[in-house]
């Protein structure tokens, strides 16, 4: 499948977003965030804690936090979405997966709690197996691992 290119503002808004959720969450964003605030704490004396001198933290913070929401809820969006397409894939591309599971974040919560039964049901079930290793062994691991092997064909390797 070949990617339709993005363009114009949508591209940059997109290119923003990104570089500015990954700058924010950094340590010396927390950083420099910290020192506006002790700047501020120690201009109060200078202004005399005035309601100006208040504002202006107020407002900037204010500001800062209303735009980042929306940063922060594209960059979410996006991420949400990339997720459940992987866990989309998993669930097509797995013997044995209900395909019924795919888009499932699109079901009613009427629906979503159905389905929440019976998973916990399964929980329940599980939970009477006598060891982890009765459902998980590293003998099922090779065996998994050497089906999904033969599956594909593999260059002969040098």
């Amino acid at each position: 499948m070949a990617r339709k290119k993005k363009t114009g503002l949508g591209q940059q808004l997109e290119r923003f977003s990104r570089v500015a959720t990954e700058a924010t969450g950094t340590s010396t964003a927390f950083l420099l965030a910290a020192a506006v605030i002790i700047v501020w704490l120690l201009t109060g004396p200078l202004f005399h804690f005035s309601d100006t001198w208040q504002l202006v933290i107020n407002t900037g913070t204010t500001i800062v936090t209303f735009l980042m929401v929306f940063l922060i809820q594209r960059s979410q969006n996006k991420d949400a979405l990339a997720i459940h397409l992987k866990l989309n894939e998993i669930v097509a591309a797995l013997d044995g997966a209900s395909n019924r599971l795919i888009d499932v974040e699109d079901l009613t919560e009427a629906e979503i709690k159905t389905l929440h039964a019976y998973y916990r049901q399964l929980v329940v079930m599980s939970k009477k197996d006598l060891a982890l290793t009765a459902s998980h062994s590293i003998e099922e691991a090779a065996t998994r691992h050497a089906i999904k092997h033969k599956r594909h064909r593999h260059p002969p390797q040098v």
